[in-house]
């Protein structure tokens, strides 16, 4: 696999997991094991695998059990480094506290460390060079049935029509941020809590260039106990889709 020089990946690993408690009491969420890997092992080996050679783990919350674990990342060909919060500073503040290392690249691509995805890397950061974008967030596709009926009506009340039973489509945010250095001068001060959305906020007002990248890949945020189940379950069966090796 060639190395892509340009990218630098930065992996948010520094929450403390709350709504995973009580596993996470004594196990950083990104180390949580889905099957005999850990989550986190899983998003490095997929950066691996898309040419991405420098990564940046944010820790905050138990970051001494993420580096005791993943250490310098060379048995995976990586280049990992690690920074600390010494407090919560948000989704884009720990991009910020990196912003003197990150300037060599030509792109960073943030993503939370508790993610299972399938989503090829390479090639939403070609979508992001080929259209000369500030910034890219990586969406994915959901659906949600509404058990109801659904009247809509104008402002004054009166009816419009009825729905009955609809489902609803929607795309949201994956997690997986990509962003072109220059992006980064619309971050705040790294002692400030800031976060990804607010940034990529900035940047569309300030006429900057944002874009989804869509792709009907496989994802789930391990946020809470039942997705975590979930997580394990689908990649127990789909291993060989979630690791490139």
């Amino acid at each position: 696999m060639n190395r892509d020089v340009g990218v630098h990946a930065v992996i948010l690993a520094g929450g403390q997991g709350t709504r995973l408690k009580p596993y996470t009491t004594v196990v950083p969420k990104p180390l949580m094991p889905i099957g005999d890997v850990p989550i986190l092992e899983v998003v490095l080996r997929q950066l691996g695998a898309a040419g991405i050679k420098r990564v940046t783990i944010a820790t905050g919350y138990l970051a001494h059990l993420i580096e005791a674990f993943v250490g310098d990342g060379v048995r995976w060909g990586l280049d990992v480094d690690y920074s600390l919060e010494e407090h919560s500073l948000g989704t884009a503040g720990p991009i910020a506290l990196l912003k003197e290392k990150l300037i060599g690249s030509d792109v960073v691509i943030a993503l939370n460390g508790d993610i299972l995805t399938t989503l090829n890397y390479r090639e939403a950061i070609d979508f992001h060079r080929n259209n000369a974008a500030a910034a890219t967030i990586c969406v994915n596709r959901r659906e949600q049935f509404v058990d109801f009926g659904v009247i809509h009506s104008d402002e004054t009340g009166r009816f419009q029509r009825y729905e009955e039973k609809p489902t609803l489509e929607y795309e949201v945010s994956m997690g997986i941020n990509i962003f072109s250095t220059e992006a980064l001068e619309y971050l705040l001060k790294p002692t400030e809590f800031d976060n990804i959305p607010d940034l990529i906020t900035r940047l569309h007002e300030g006429g900057q260039k944002v874009f989804a990248y869509k792709e009907p890949c496989y994802w789930l945020d391990i946020g809470r106990v039942d997705d975590y189940n979930e997580a394990t379950r689908v990649f127990d069966d789909r291993r060989s889709e979630f690791l490139p090796d």
